[in-house]
């Protein structure tokens, strides 16, 4: 957990650059609407598992990134509660 919460700037310094990449339009934007517009399990052309894999690597330190935040904040709020007035 340590080294989630202490680790932040790089899972965002990964996002913004293997996150996004190649930069226009940014990669994993293209597979989550490929998802959401429900053409990744059935349809013309589903996903593969190469696009699985892509999927999984270019979301990765954006979920890496959230969780790190999320620990962050909780971190943050604990030591407020417990701090004395």
């Amino acid at each position: 957990m340590n080294f989630l919460r202490k680790n932040t700037l790089l899972f965002l310094l990964a996002s913004l650059t293997l996150g996004l990449a190649p930069f226009t339009p940014p990669h994993i934007w293209g597979k989550l609407q490929w998802i959401a517009g429900g053409g990744a399990f059935s349809g013309e052309q589903p996903m593969k598992m190469a696009d699985w894999l892509d999927l999984l690597m270019h979301g990765m330190p954006w979920l890496l990134l959230l969780i790190s935040l999320m620990l962050q904040l909780s971190f943050h709020l604990k030591a407020k509660k417990n701090t004395p007035l």
